[in-house]
């Protein structure tokens, strides 16, 4: 993701008592469902001059540890759940953030939960669902629809139809799942060492803003529609970034794109295919539904890939709105 692409975007009671009625669990004020339609792109900000330092590389680089891995195929995912209805697949595991494939069988709906301190992303990659979000009007997503749940907003997942709902789910590594105890009266088992207690959870809840709205459907409004592909979540610990183009000749190693200091990147494959060289890896070549991981400390370098021309979207994935990039000096702060 380059720089100036970046700077584009810019319980008790039912958690006890706090939880048991919407009152109690602070609904998220009314938000518009969609971005308005015909709306007229924002103007790209020219970006700031780079600032010229001494700036940290994690040498050696990170390592890959499992399950992440610089490249995670859809298709090695589906086969090795090919015979389960409903199952998660870990992708992404680090310090900030943890991502997973997920499936729900046809007619079922997921257990009603929120999680405590961040946002949750979600793209629906196949099938269809009812997303109900407390506080909001529910809505059917289907393939590309991009999903902003706000911190402690519960809400339910349910699969509409004959076929099962495949989706990408992220969240940041902190953060666990809280539950309505009038909705899930029975105490939770313990996870991961923590022991579930009746409590009240005050602070509120997330809310929506002109940046961060309920849902995207990024095929409509974005590839045949007129919405431009900037960034759907832009908070505290997630940064979700939509960055399309056309497919260009894969640049020379000798481009090596930029590094993080202390965070990893990741893309998800939303459209085409993608081109990312990664530090100490061979070219990664993916395709839509393919998810791409550059570890903390390698320099890389994404491009849009496949024919020359053909349209691709990479949703860019980290912890940091204004996370910082590190360029070589010969680049002038650009990819």
């Amino acid at each position: 993701m380059t720089f100036d692409k970046l700077l584009t975007a810019g319980c008790a009671a039912a958690l006890a008592t706090a939880l048991i009625s919407t009152a109690a669990f602070a609904q998220a004020p009314a938000a518009p469902s969609a971005p308005a339609a015909g709306a007229a792109p924002a103007t790209r900000p020219a970006p700031p001059p780079p600032l010229h330092c001494w700036s940290p590389k994690k040498t050696p680089y990170a390592k890959y540890v499992a399950p992440n891995k610089p490249l995670t195929k859809l298709a090695d995912v589906l086969a090795a759940h090919k015979s389960e209805k409903s199952w998660s697949h870990p992708v992404i595991r680090n310090k900030d953030l943890v991502a997973d494939w997920k499936q729900i069988a046809p007619g079922q709906t997921t257990t009603q939960l929120a999680y405590s301190d961040n946002r949750t992303a979600i793209i629906v990659w196949s099938g269809q669902m009812k997303v109900s979000l407390e506080g909001q009007e529910p809505f059917v997503a289907s393939k590309g629809f991009e999903i902003d749940i706000p911190f402690r907003v519960p809400f339910t997942l349910q699969t509409i139809g004959d076929q099962p709902a495949l989706y990408f789910q992220i969240n940041a590594t902190s953060d666990m799942p809280v539950y309505p105890v009038a909705t899930n009266p029975t105490k939770p088992k313990p996870v991961n060492g923590y022991e579930y207690e009746e409590r009240l959870a005050s602070g509120g809840v997330g809310t929506y803003d002109a940046m961060n709205q309920p849902y995207l459907d990024y095929y409509k409004d974005v590839v045949g529609g007129t919405t431009r592909a900037t960034a759907f979540i832009s908070s505290q610990h997630m940064f979700v970034n939509n960055i399309r183009g056309r497919g260009v000749a894969t640049p020379p190693a000798s481009n090596l794109g930029h590094f993080h200091i202390g965070y990893d990147e990741f893309w998800f494959v939303m459209e085409g295919n993608i081109d990312v060289q990664i530090e100490g890896e061979p070219l990664v070549q993916a395709s839509a539904g393919d998810i791409i991981l550059a570890a903390q400390g390698h320099w890389h370098r994404a491009s849009f890939g496949g024919p020359v021309g053909q349209m691709a979207t990479r949703v860019a994935i980290n912890p940091y709105p204004a996370g910082l990039h590190n360029y070589t000096m010969e680049s002038a702060g650009r990819q």
